[in-house]
């Protein structure tokens, strides 16, 4: 499907923007999960799935929550748990509700995991930007990418299924 209507160019200053944007998300995630792979043994993903799972009660999840929660496939999410049962972070089971989905269960190793992960990852996460950003820059931050978030899952061909 093309569009006879004129791209809508960004301008010198917005296309500076996005590409600080683009560059920026892209070397913090890399460095968040150098830094916790360093310090804990853990990639980012595992250590977001493992803080998904705290927080739930009985620190158990279905397997296709944990990846609309984090706006992974579940693919990903999959080979990501299967990885982390063989560590022994998490075990998977029938869903207790209903039997046909699978959840994912944090194991008392994978909450010491985590709990140790913490303090380290908090750290990184204020030096490489809440300690950059002025208090309502943050906030600003945080405003923007849940208007992109809302906007892009709202626009998700599964968006009604969720």
């Amino acid at each position: 499907m093309s569009s006879t209507r004129e791209p809508r160019w960004l301008d010198q200053d917005q296309q500076h923007s996005w590409r600080a944007l683009m560059m920026g998300v892209t070397l913090l995630l890399d460095r968040l999960d150098e830094d916790l792979r360093r310090e804990s043994g853990l990639s980012l993903t595992e250590y977001e799935i493992l803080v998904r799972l705290s927080e739930r009660p009985d620190r158990c999840m279905r397997m296709a929550h944990i990846a609309d929660s984090m706006a992974h496939s579940r693919s990903r999410v999959t080979h990501t748990i299967s990885r982390m049962e063989r560590a022994g972070l998490v075990v998977r089971g029938s869903s207790p509700d209903d039997g046909r989905g699978i959840v994912a269960t944090m194991t008392e190793e994978g909450y010491r995991i985590l709990v140790a992960a913490a303090p380290a990852h908090v750290e990184s996460v204020r030096r490489y930007v809440v300690d950059l950003c002025t208090p309502e820059d943050f906030a600003a931050l945080g405003r923007v990418m849940d208007a992109i978030s809302d906007t892009l899952v709202s626009r998700h061909p599964e968006a009604e299924i969720r």
